[in-house]
């Protein structure tokens, strides 16, 4: 047997703690590999952490509510010896970490944090000031004000290896706000994710240099945090100073619309309320900025896990506490009939005597939208059609799945046949696997397929299969195992959606027949394949010559960019995909 650490993961750069929300096994419980083992929060994201082995959950070391630091063993799982020679001297190393005390009991770092401020006696003075004001969370290292006159500059972070710019969404705070070391400073956008970006030191926001609504290149001065003892632009001067139209807005209409409630925060929010209810971090220190009572908290139907009130919950809220009160008295009022409660039904007759509900678009679908905008605006778009006879690819999976299932531990689902067949015919067709730059053709020569998830009801995503066509069936069955659950859960990187150069959206496991799809830019190509049905055709036999079969048929469509791609070429990579497909060998071992 062997014991196997589980220690609190890093979230981001500047995240150096999570909270335990929940411990969703307990000790003495068997959990798999990847199996979700608990919920930690910081103060960016709430996520679930999966196992890292597959075995039994031993011991329990941080208990829910608790925060600890990055790094710290948060429990111990006891594997098999299998499990333990695959983890070989990483299993060592856990264990020798175990035994080590120092970096979550060890008080030496605490009581040497004041020495640098013993050594800087003005940043020393006003450090209880921020301490006082906000006594809940524990002292961080480097959690110091900036020294005095120091300014630290705040640039545009870079989001992953295919991310050169990015959107200033909103910012959280304004010029001379106070800001505590990984406090929420502005959230941002690239075309891949949206994220909160912290402040990388505590002070003062002195600048604003980017408002909301640009882009910028990543590395770009975005702001400048200077230290509480240097004086802050006016706040109410200023070009560079643009509220975040959302919190701006709450801001400005609750005060009139509710004057109980304060404008800023009487006292910090606690985790959980006296009915045992969950607020994580980010959620708290949106509330306390915003002056949400505990009490309106509690009032709030959340759609988290278990019903926890969420980011976009706590917006919503804000929103509708902050207009519909406002429109109630005075319906004419100015701007009023612009901001609707985000998801109140009208109750009302508007004029043209329907009843309708006004909801605002989430992140995901203006993503979705632009995109999709820019793809028809970019390329000349044809779509052709093949008919594919899949009856081999049924079989075939058929006489598989269980013995794949066993040995492999996944599912043996359609998708790596599809991606298979495409990297075959990229293979033949070259020009489908590029992208147009001016008026060059830029050749891909490595096989990045992007694969349609979709997400709930909210949308789809494309993450990518990088090199596919270096990988078996097996590893083509892994690789999209692992993106589908990912997408599912909330845990894909910037790097999971950048660099695809051909996608292949399953719109048949959706229970389309067919589709027509949009290209997904820089890319000149998309596949879609249709859901498999019996069917009678006519089919040749060598003997009987024609005769009528009952056979699994399936439409698929492929979308290309017309500027460099003609219908004949267009054909005739269907013609590959289809002969890939129906040349499948149906009692072949996989």
């Amino acid at each position: 047997m062997a014991k196997v650490e589980v220690t609190m993961p890093k979230m981001g750069e500047s995240i150096t703690e999570g909270t335990v929300i929940e411990w969703l096994k307990q000790p003495g419980d068997t959990v798999e590999m990847d199996e979700p083992l608990l919920e930690i929060g910081t103060d960016k994201v709430d996520t679930e952490v999966p196992s890292p082995q597959a075995g039994v959950l031993e011991k329990i070391l941080v208990e829910a509510g608790d925060t600890v630091e990055v790094g710290t063993a948060i429990a111990i799982l006891e594997t098999d010896a299998d499990a333990a020679d695959a983890a070989g001297g990483d299993g060592q190393q856990a264990t020798e970490s175990v035994a080590k005390p120092e970096p979550a009991a060890e008080p030496e770092p605490a009581a040497a944090e004041p020495e640098p401020a013993a050594a800087e006696p003005e940043p020393a003075a006003a450090e209880p000031e921020p301490a006082a004001a906000e006594p809940e969370p524990a002292p961080k290292p480097g959690a110091a004000p900036t020294p005095n006159g120091k300014r630290v500059e705040v640039h545009m972070p870079k989001m992953g290896e295919s991310i050169t710019e990015g959107t200033v969404l909103s910012w959280a705070k304004q010029v001379g706000d106070a800001i505590e070391l990984d406090e929420t400073l502005l959230e941002i956008a690239t075309d891949k994710v949206d994220t909160e970006v912290p402040a990388p030191a505590a002070g003062v926001l002195q600048e604003i240099c980017v408002e909301e609504g640009e882009t910028v290149d990543v590395g770009t001065l975005i702001a400048v945090i200077g230290s509480e003892g240097v004086a802050a632009a006016p706040s109410g001067g200023g070009a560079n100073e643009q509220p975040s139209t959302d919190q701006k807005t709450a801001r400005e209409s609750s005060q009139p619309a509710q004057p109980a409630a304060p404008a800023q925060p009487a006292g910090p929010i606690a985790r959980t309320d006296d009915e045992g209810r969950f607020y994580s971090p980010l959620v708290r220190s949106i509330a306390e900025a915003e002056g949400v009572s505990m009490s309106e908290l509690k009032q709030i139907k959340g759609s988290g896990r278990e019903g926890r009130v969420t980011k976009a919950d706590l917006m919503t809220y804000l929103e509708s506490r902050g207009s519909a009160p406002a429109a109630a008295k005075a319906p004419a009022a100015k701007g009023a009939p612009s901001r609707p409660a985000a998801s109140v039904a009208s109750t009302g007759t508007p004029a043209t005597g329907e009843r309708v509900e006004v909801v605002k678009m989430d992140r995901m679908r203006q993503i979705i939208a632009e995109h999709m905008t820019r793809s028809k605006a970019t390329s000349a778009h044809v779509t052709s059609f093949a008919e594919i006879d899949a009856s081999n690819l049924v079989r075939l999976r058929e006489k598989n799945k269980a013995a794949f299932q066993k040995r492999e531990g996944i599912k043996l689902t359609y998708t790596p046949f599809f991606v298979q067949a495409a990297v075959q015919a990229l293979k033949e067709h070259p020009i489908l696997n590029s992208s147009v730059d001016g008026d060059t053709i830029v050749y891909r020569k490595d096989f990045h397929i992007g694969i349609a998830v979709a997400i709930g009801t909210t949308g789809l995503l494309a993450p990518v299969i990088r090199d596919a066509g270096q990988r078996n069936l097996t590893g083509l069955a892994h690789a999209a195992a692992d993106l589908a659950m990912r997408a599912r859960s909330k845990q894909l990187l910037p790097d999971h959606l950048a660099g695809g150069t051909f996608t292949v959206t399953n719109v048949g496991s959706l229970g389309s027949v067919m589709g027509t799809p949009i290209i997904n830019q820089p890319q000149v190509a998309i596949l879609a394949t249709g859901a498999i049905k019996k069917r009678p055709v006519v089919i040749e036999d060598p003997v009987m010559g024609d005769v009528i079969a009952v056979r699994h048929m399936m439409m698929v469509s492929l979308s290309y960019d017309h500027r460099i791609i003609d219908g004949s070429m267009g054909s005739s990579f269907l013609r590959a995909y289809t002969d890939a497909l129906e040349g499948l060998d149906p009692d072949a071992e996989i």
